[in-house]
C-alpha cells in the first residue's frame, strides 16, 4: 500500500511544501511571504497559525483531501544536539522547537506545523536529520580553548541523504562505509562518515573549514580579535563579515557561483584566483577528514548547488582524487530527503529515534 505524505520546509521568507505518494512527488509549491507579512509577528513561533493556514488553503485550492495523508514531515530546527535519524515530534521535541533550544530559526516551524496538522487528522508527524545532528567523536570536540568546544552545525539532511543514496546504489549498508561527504551551497560542510555516523564535520555556519559563497569559514583568530576590539565595528557587523558577507561575497561581491564562473570565463584573473583558493580550501578539508578516517575512505561524495559546476569538481578531483574516487550528486532535494526519512520508519527499515 502506498503512503501519502505532506512535507513542510519553512524558510525565513517562504514555506515550501510537497505532497508525495511514496517517493513520487504529486505536487510542490513554494509559498512566498512578504517582509510586511513576516514583520507582523514578534517571534518565529508566532508565525505558526499564519503559515499553517496558507498551507491548508493551498491544499484546499488544489482539491486535495488532507485526510488521505498518512504522515506529515517537517524540517527539523534548532534543537539540542542529537544523533541523526527520523524523530517523532514528541511533546519534548515540540517544546524545544517552540522555545528555540539553540536559537530562533524558521526551520523550527517545520516540526511544529507537522505536529499540529498531523494531530488534526490523526497522522504521525516527524522531523528528519536537523542541522543540529551531532555524532562527533569526543576527541573531535576539542578546539584548544575549553570555553569554545567545536560544534556540529552543518547540512545534515543532505549529507545523510546522499550518503544513504550512494550506499543503496552500491547495494551495501550505509553503516558499512567510510565516506567523506562535501556539501557546497551558500555554506560548505565537509564531514567524515564512519560506519553510519558523522564522527567529525566542519561547522558550516560560523567558524570552521573552507570559505564559501556567503561565509568566511576559519579565519586567523588573532586578526579577528583585533577587529572585534578595534572600535570600528559592532558585534553584529563583525558577525556579518563571518556569516552572510564573507567568502565570495566579500571578495567578489556575489554569492552566485554561476556569476563567478562567468567572471572566470571572461578572463577575470582575480575571480579565477579566488575560485582556486576556494577549491584548495575545500580539498584541504577533504584531506583532514581522510585523516579522521585513518585513510580508509571508500568514496568522496560531492553535493550541493556548486557541484553543478564541472570545472570546480574536476579541479577538486585533480587535487583530492588520490584519497578516494568521487561520486557527484549535484544540487539538493530536501523535500525528497525528508520523505525518504519518514518512509524508512513507516516501512520498518529504521526505528524512529526518541528525542
Amino acid at each position: 500500500m502506498s503512503i501519502k505524505s505532506l512535507i513542510i520546509n519553512p524558510g525565513s521568507t517562504s514555506t515550501k511544501i510537497g505532497v508525495f505518494e511514496d517517493e513520487t512527488l504529486l505536487f510542490e509549491e513554494t509559498l512566498r511571504h512578504s517582509t510586511e507579512e513576516i514583520a507582523q509577528y514578534a517571534s518565529i513561533v508566532d508565525q505558526k497559525d499564519f503559515r499553517k493556514q496558507i498551507i491548508l488553503d493551498l491544499l484546499a485550492k488544489k482539491d486535495f483531501d488532507i485526510n488521505s495523508l498518512q504522515v506529515i514531515v517537517g524540517r527539523g530546527g534548532m534543537l539540542k544536539p542529537i544523533p541523526g535519524g527520523t524523530y517523532a515530534v514528541s511533546d519534548d521535541l515540540l517544546n524545544d522547537l517552540k522555545i528555540g533550544r539553540q536559537g530562533q530559526h524558521a526551520s523550527n516551524l517545520g516540526g511544529i506545523l507537522a505536529r499540529e496538522i498531523g494531530d488534526a487528522i490523526g497522522a504521525p508527524s516527524y522531523i528528519v536529520d536537523p542541522v543540529v545532528v551531532d555524532e562527533l567523536m569526543p576527541i573531535a570536540r576539542y578546539s584548544g580553548v575549553p570555553e569554545m568546544p567545536r560544534t556540529s552545525v552543518f547540512h545534515a539532511l543532505n549529507q545523510k541523504a546522499v550518503a544513504k543514496r550512494y550506499a543503496k546504489e552500491k547495494g551495501v549498508p550505509y553503516e558499512s562505509l567510510n565516506l567523506i561527504v562535501v556539501h557546497m551551497g551558500g555554506g560548505v560542510s565537509v564531514g567524515a562518515h564512519e560506519k553510519g555516523r558523522i564522527v567529525d564535520v566542519f561547522n558550516a555556519l560560523d567558524g570552521d573549514g573552507a570559505f564559501s559563497p556567503e561565509r568566511a569559514g576559519a579565519v586567523p583568530a588573532g586578526a579577528l580579535i583585533k577587529m572585534c576590539f578595534s572600535g570600528q565595528y559592532t558585534e553584529k557587523e563583525v558577525y556579518k563579515k563571518i556569516v552572510g558577507g564573507g567568502g565570495f561575497n566579500a571578495y567578489l561581491g556575489t554569492n552566485d557561483m554561476r556569476e563567478v564562473a562567468k567572471m572566470v570565463a571572461d578572463g577575470n584573473k582575480k575571480a579565477a584566483e579566488i575560485r582556486e583558493a576556494f577549491i584548495l580550501q575545500v580539498t584541504k578539508d577533504m584531506g583532514s577528514m581522510a585523516c579522521v578516517l585513518n585513510g580508509k575512505v571508500d568514496q568522496i561524495i560531492v553535493t550541493g548547488g556548486i557541484a553543478y559546476n564541472k570545472d570546480v569538481v574536476d579541479r577538486m578531483q585533480e587535487r583530492a582524487g588520490f584519497i578516494a574516487p568521487f561520486t557527484v550528486y549535484p544540487g539538493e532535494d530536501e523535500l525528497l530527503a525528508l520523505v525518504q526519512g519518514a518512509l524508512r520508519v513507516m516501512n520498518g527499515e529504521e526505528e524512529a529515534m526518541k528525542y
